[in-house]
């Protein structure tokens, strides 16, 4: 899921099938049940949402992108898929859990985004999340700011920025996400922040990355500076994130389980 409606589901899935496969460990931690009701906020192509059908859940997915959710029906035509905003979903009945993984450092506005996991869950319903925490890709995001730098990409822009250049994700610190959770009705079970070194396969790995992954990093920039700053990037990071004909990218994540209490 991302912050606009703009995925290239197809590519997403078959290129980037680590985003997914990370998150199997997450639905372990998530643990359902045969009959919970359980919401997949940010389902994508629905590998996880059908993971968590198999082990008997009763579980819809919803996702910003209609691309996501058209190949999300495609992949498991048996299971709910709709189109929604992280910030302004409700749901028919009060679920178990809501589960999101690699989905909420697209929303920006984390409260409006956490009101919505609250209304949504029963009293002692639990969420059960991963998403990039504070540090995430920081060596890569220094090298893109210097290379927007040596461009002249020098307008600058409010708050959440990556050098002159505006970054599209929020990624919090264990005691800043746990705050906004509290403030908003959710008691913090377990929370943790770690490194997750990240393999992109192939010598364009990280250059898919970029892609996929960092359109709104260059908006308003033409294709042609685009890929000029992709490649001096790449060339940047090479000695350091290129390792056995593969890219590693300079993950952390921030996981956390909560319960609604009230």
């Amino acid at each position: 899921m991302s912050s606009d409606k703009g995925w290239d589901a197809q590519g997403y899935q078959s290129r980037h099938s680590y985003v997914f496969e990370h998150g199997e460990e997450l639905v372990d931690l998530l643990d359902p049940k045969p009959g919970e009701r359980i919401l997949d906020c940010g389902c994508g192509a629905g590998q996880l949402t059908a993971k968590i059908a198999a082990a008997g859940a009763q579980v819809a997915g919803m996702d910003l992108s209609p691309d996501m959710i058209a190949k999300a029906r495609a992949n498991f035509p048996e299971i709910e898929f709709k189109i929604g905003d992280a910030t302004a979903f409700e749901v028919d009945e009060p679920v178990d859990a809501v589960f999101s993984n690699a989905v909420l450092h697209w929303v920006k506005d984390a409260a409006a985004a956490i009101r919505c996991v609250h209304r949504a869950l029963k009293t002692g319903g639990r969420f059960v999340m991963e998403m990039g925490g504070n540090g995430n890709m920081k060596r890569l995001l220094a090298a893109v700011a210097e290379v927007a730098g040596e461009f002249a990409i020098t307008s600058p822009q409010p708050h959440g920025h990556a050098g002159a250049l505006e970054s599209p994700w929020f990624f919090p610190s264990v005691s800043e996400y746990a705050g906004l959770l509290e403030r908003e009705g959710l008691e913090v079970r377990f929370a943790r922040l770690f490194d997750r070194p990240t393999k992109v396969a192939g010598e364009n790995g990280l250059d898919d990355w970029l892609v996929m992954f960092g359109g709104k990093l260059f908006a308003g920039i033409s294709e042609t500076r685009q890929r000029e700053i992709r490649e001096r990037v790449a060339e940047k990071l090479r000695a350091a994130m290129y390792r056995d004909g593969n890219w590693v990218l300079d993950y952390r994540r921030l996981r956390v389980v909560a319960v609604k209490t009230s």
